[in-house]
C-alpha cells in the first residue's frame, strides 16, 4: 500500500515535490487545517499528516488517525500536537529545530546594529520633517566585548557573525564545552563575568525553570554601565520592569527586543522607553526560512516513511513491540537518572558515562542511554529529545560513554548515571523493580530506596544524631506534606543522603532553612516527569 501525507496548512511547492519523488502520495489542502471536523473526517487514510501552526493535531483528531505514522511540524514549536497522545498511538512527532537558525541569528545582529545607531528612532524622525543629526549619537560595534548567553546552534551563529565583525565574543553556557568554545573562538566566562564585562548582551537560550528571569533585577545590576540588551530568543528570560527603571535611570543604553513575556504584546512595560527597539516575534519571518523549514520536514517525513528513518523527533522512537513491555520501565529510569544529575548541575558538563549491569544490559541500551542523556539536558535546553540529546550533546563536545557488564551488585538490573564536569564528578544509580517504578537506590557512594515521586528534597549532609527530626521539621513547617523519606550514610558519622517525597513543591523559603541546618552540605528542590 503507498505511503500518503496530507499537508493541511500552507508549505512550499518544493515541499509536495520531495514527497512525490520519494514516492510517496501526497494531498496538498492548505486550508483544511482551520476546520477541525473536516479534517477529523478524513485523516484515517493518511500515514503521515504535515503541519504549520493552523492545524491542531488533537487526542481527538489522533483518535481518528487509525493508520497515521508521524506527524511533521514545519518550524520548532510544536505545542499545537498533543504529544502525549500521539506518543500513545505510536505517532512519531517530528519538527525543524535548526530550520530559523541563520534568520534567528541574523535577526539578532541587525537588531543590535538598530539599537546601537538608533536607527529606529532616527528614521521616524527624519521621515517626521525633522533634521536631529546632533540628536541620533550613536556607538561602534568594533572592538566591543559582545556577550552571548546560550552558545547552542543560534548562539554559535551569532557568535561567528560578530567575530566577522571583529567584536571579541564571550559566552556563557553550562553546556558550552571547552573545546567548542575554542573551536568557535568565543571565551568561555560564568554569567557573573559577562555581566561585567559585555558591552552588549544576547539572549540565545531556551525558557525552562534555570533560565526564566536569567537577566533578573539583580543581574541587571550587575551590568556594565552603558550596555545594549537584545533578546531575538524567548520572552521571559529579561526581567522586563527591572529593565526598564535601567533603561530609564541610562544605566543601561539600550535594548532590542524581539519576543516578550505575553505575546501578542499590545502593551508591555518596555514599551515608549528610551533607546528601546521592538519587533513583534520575527525571527523566523525570513521567505527563505520558511521555505528551509518547509523543505527539511518533507524530507524527515518522506525518510521516515520510506525507510524508517527518524530525525529530530520531539516523542521517543518506535519500538518493537515484543520488547516495549520490558524497556518502557527503563526508560524511565534512565530519564530520572539524567533529570537528578541535571538538576544539581553547577558547572559545564565533560563527560557523561552510562554503566549498565545484569539483564538490563541485554537490551537496547542506546535508547536508553538517548534518554538518560535527554534528562541531564533538559533542565538547560528544555526542546532537547531523546532522539536529538545524543546530537545535543556531542555539538557540545560532551563526552559519552557507555559500559555493559554482568551483575556486580544486589541487583538484577543496575543502571548507573556518572557526570564529570568542570568542578567535580556526581554518580547516580537506580534500578527497577517487579513494581515497574524507578528507583534512586545510590548518589555519590551513599545506598539509599527511594521511590521517585514527581516532587522530591534531597540533602547532602553530616551524618549527626537529631538531623533529620530538624530536617522533617522545617519541611512540615511549610505545611507540605511528607509522603516517602529514604536515609542512608556511608559510615557512622560520615557523608548521609536525604530523599523525601512531597506532595507539593516546596516554597524557596524552606529551602533556605533547610541549608542553614548543622551539617548540611547541599539542598535541592527536585521535579520528575513519573
Amino acid at each position: 500500500m503507498p505511503r500518503r501525507v496530507l499537508i493541511s496548512d500552507a508549505l512550499s511547492p518544493a515541499a509536495v515535490a520531495i514527497f512525490k519523488d520519494r514516492g510517496v502520495s501526497v494531498d496538498f489542502e492548505p486550508a483544511l487545517g482551520k476546520d477541525k471536523e473536516k479534517l477529523a473526517g478524513v485523516i484515517g487514510g493518511y500515514h503521515g499528516l504535515a503541519i504549520r501552526s493552523e492545524t491542531k493535531v488533537t487526542a481527538e483528531i489522533l483518535a481518528r488517525a487509525q493508520n497515521l505514522k508521524v506527524v511533521g511540524r514545519a518550524g520548532i514549536g510544536v505545542d499545537n500536537v498533543d504529544i502525549p497522545a500521539a506518543t500513545a498511538r505510536g505517532v512519531i512527532v517530528m519538527n525543524t529545530p535548526f530550520g530559523n537558525s541563520i534568520t534567528t541569528a541574523e535577526h539578532a545582529i541587525a537588531m543590535m546594529f538598530a539599537v546601537a545607531r538608533q536607527i529606529p528612532a532616527a528614521d521616524a524622525s527624519t521621515q517626521g520633517g525633522k533634521w536631529e543629526k546632533s540628536r541620533f549619537l550613536g556607538a561602534e560595534i568594533t572592538g566591543k566585548v559582545l556577550g552571548v548567553v546560550g552558545c547552542g546552534n543560534i548562539g554559535a551563529i551569532v557568535a561567528s557573525r560578530a567575530i566577522g565583525l571583529h567584536m571579541h565574543v564571550i559566552a556563557f553556557d553550562p553546556f558550552l564545552a571547552p573545546e567548542r568554545a575554542a573551536d568557535l573562538g568565543v571565551e568561555k566566562v560564568e554569567l557573573d563575568e559577562l555581566l561585567a564585562r559585555a558591552d552588549f548582551i544576547t539572549l540565545h537560550t531556551p525558557m525552562t525553570a534555570q533560565t526564566r528571569n536569567i537577566l533578573c533585577a539583580e543581574a541587571l545590576a550587575r551590568t556594565k554601565k552603558g550596555v545594549f540588551v537584545i533578546n531575538c530568543a524567548r520572552g521571559g528570560l529579561v526581567d522586563e520592569e527591572a529593565l526598564r527603571a535601567l533603561l530609564d535611570s541610562g544605566h543601561v543604553a539600550g535594548a532590542a527586543f524581539d519576543v516578550f513575556s505575553k505575546e501578542p504584546a499590545k502593551e508591555n512595560p518596555l514599551f515608549g522607553a528610551p533607546n528601546m527597539v521592538c519587533t513583534p516575534h520575527l525571527g523566523a519571518s525570513t521567505a527563505e526560512a520558511q521555505e528551509n523549514v518547509a523543505l527539511q520536514i518533507a524530507e524527515q517525513m518522506a525518510d521516515y516513511l520510506t525507510r524508517g528513518a527518524i530525525a529530530n523527533a520531539v516523542n521517543f522512537p518506535s519500538i518493537a513491540a515484543e520488547e516495549a513491555g520490558r524497556l518502557k520501565p527503563f526508560v524511565a529510569l534512565a530519564d530520572v537518572l539524567g533529570a537528578f544529575v541535571g538538576q544539581m548541575l553547577d558547572s559545564g558538563v565533560v563527560k557523561a558515562t552510562i554503566v549498565y549491569e545484569g539483564a538490563v544490559a541485554e537490551l537496547k541500551t542506546k535508547a536508553l542511554t538517548a534518554s538518560a542523556l535527554a534528562g541531564l539536558l533538559r533542565p538547560v535546553l528544555e526542546d532537547v529529545s531523546v532522539v536529538s540529546a545524543a546530537a545535543v550533546a556531542k555539538e557540545r563536545g560532551i563526552v559519552v560513554d557507555e559500559v555493559s557488564r554482568a551483575a556486580e551488585a544486589d541487583y538484577e538490573s543496575l543502571m548507573s548515571l556518572i557526570v564529570e564536569t568542570q568542578a567535580r564528578t556526581l554518580r547516580v544509580s537506580g534500578t527497577v523493580f517487579h513494581d515497574g517504578r524507578p528507583r534512586i537506590v545510590e548518589i555519590d557512594g551513599v545506598d539509599v530506596d527511594a521511590v521517585v515521586a514527581p516532587f522530591m528534597l534531597y540533602v547532602s549532609n553530616e551524618d549527626k544524631p537529631g538531623f533529620i527530626g530538624k530536617l522533617t521539621s522545617v519541611v512540615g513547617a511549610a505545611d507540605v506534606n511528607i509522603a516517602t523519606i529514604s536515609l542512608g550514610r556511608d559510615r557512622e558519622g560520615g557523608a548521609a543522603a536525604s530523599l523525601i517525597a512531597v506532595d507539593a513543591p516546596l516554597p524557596p523559603a524552606t529551602l533556605t532553612l533547610a541549608g542553614a541546618l548543622t551539617g548540611v552540605k547541599r539542598v535541592k528542590a527536585l521535579r520528575f516527569s513519573v
